[in-house]
């Protein structure tokens, strides 16, 4: 390979020098035959056959000397401007193809090259950063999916072991089926929502918009977890503005409180409250989910939204770190904003706006 790129460029620079020799030997000769034509019409003195075959060898000589150096010039210039640069670019993309998406190239000097090389890898390092970062997401995903499928099979395998037992009371087989049920729910529960995320993520799922009442909405949402907040005896308190009607995903946004209120009700203790608030103006609808909970810190505050993230390690059991990550794809698809304020032993509080109507254009300022 490297002896035909050497044997490849030995003919590109021969070539060159024909090129450069052929060009200075028609400039030159054009020009001393107008000299000549010139100077014995100047003198009045037509030269010798002698005097003109000097004058030949010499021009050839000048020739042959000024194409070496053109040839050689241009040489120093490709390889410098050109053939360096493109030695870089193509070392760092062969380093991507095998994987290694860390490599970025350095800018090259502007004196003497073109600009547009320096544009080739800017665009190159933005890519290699894109991959690093696909990369990296991909790794994170496919060890978190790993780690959270790992603890309900290894559940239903130890319990299902315990099964066998022939002498298990009815007491212990009953509990040992409803953790194996417990295990595979949640299992197919985090498959479902991989998919559902997917699905989002790469804009497979579009808004189906209908116009409904969001107060209603959220009141059917509340009322499906009235069993937990009278097993945990939780005071719920509710103040929604009346008639609030949106432009919107209902089965998405139904998405998003059904996971607010979980966690809502997760991380508030026995005797807890959960608060409920709506109210909007011409363009958005402003819902605030509040609890008594455990609270969390800034530091997990800002990774909420990112996938099986799970703060509080205490309830991992009763979630796979994907509610909120779903939550916040689907606020972005409705155009709306979702924010949380929290504080440890206080509670926490999401907020989420949603556009009235999805099919305006957004107003800038």
């Amino acid at each position: 390979m490297k002896k035909d790129k050497r044997f490849k460029s030995v003919i590109g620079t021969v070539s060159n020098f024909f090129i450069f020799f052929l060009l200075a030997a028609f400039v030159t000769t054009c020009c001393i035959m107008l000299f000549i034509s010139t100077l014995q019409e100047s003198v009045g003195r037509e030269f010798t056959q002698s005097e003109i075959t000097l004058a030949a060898k010499i021009t050839m000589v000048n020739v042959v000397l000024i194409s070496a150096c053109m040839a050689a010039i241009d040489y120093f210039r490709r390889k410098t401007t050109v053939e360096r640069p493109v030695k870089k670019i193509t070392d760092a993309t062969s380093k991507m193809i095998e994987g290694d998406f860390s490599v970025r190239i350095e800018p090259i000097a502007k004196i003497g090259s073109d600009d547009s090389f320096n544009e080739i890898i800017e665009c190159i390092n933005k890519m290699a950063e894109e991959l690093s970062g696909v990369e990296t997401l991909r790794t994170d995903f496919v060890a978190n999916v790993s780690h959270e499928m790992k603890t309900p099979l290894a559940v239903m395998q130890n319990y299902g072991q315990l099964l066998q037992a022939p002498d298990l009371p009815e007491e212990k087989r009953l509990e040992y089926a409803r953790a194996i049920t417990a295990s595979s729910r949640r299992l197919a529960d985090m498959m479902t929502n991989i998919l559902k995320l997917n699905r989002l993520e790469n804009q497979q799922i579009y808004p189906n918009l209908t116009v409904f009442d969001l107060g209603e909405q959220l009141c059917e949402n509340l009322l499906s977890y009235e069993s937990v907040w009278e097993k945990k005896n939780i005071c719920i308190e509710t103040e929604l503005a009346e008639g609030v009607l949106v432009s919107a995903d209902a089965e998405l946004l139904s998405l998003v409180w059904s996971n607010l209120f979980s966690n809502a009700f997760k991380f508030t203790e026995e005797g807890g409250k959960v608060s409920l608030t709506l109210t909007a103006d011409e363009a958005y609808a402003t819902v605030k989910i509040s609890d008594t909970g455990c609270g969390m810190t800034a530091d997990i505050g800002a990774h909420i939204f990112e996938k099986f993230y799970q703060g509080d390690t205490s309830h991992a059991t009763e979630g796979n770190g994907l509610g909120l990550a779903l939550v916040k794809r689907v606020v972005d698809i409705m155009q709306g904003e979702i924010g949380v304020e929290s504080a440890v032993g206080v509670g926490t509080t999401f907020t989420v706006k949603i556009r009235r109507n999805a099919n305006e254009p957004e107003e800038n300022g």
